[in-house]
């Protein structure tokens, strides 16, 4: 479906960070910001699909070449 260009430590990077967002989201409900630490959706779901539609659009893979 989509060509995977996220690599393995960056994949963990973004994962970790996606789920501290959302968890700060869960964790401070009176927090005036709360709605933007939804924002950690984005690189959870990079991180978990291996791809990034923006390193697409720049040309950039940090997932190592196979071969």
């Amino acid at each position: 479906m989509f060509k995977t260009n996220v690599g393995g430590i960056d994949r963990i990077l973004r994962i970790v960070a996606g789920l501290a967002l959302l968890a700060a989201f869960f964790l401070l409900p009176d927090a005036s910001y709360r709605a933007v630490l939804l924002i950690g959706i984005v690189p959870l779901l990079t991180g978990l699909f291996s791809t990034c539609p923006l390193y697409t659009l720049l040309g950039l893979n940090t997932c190592p070449v196979k071969g």
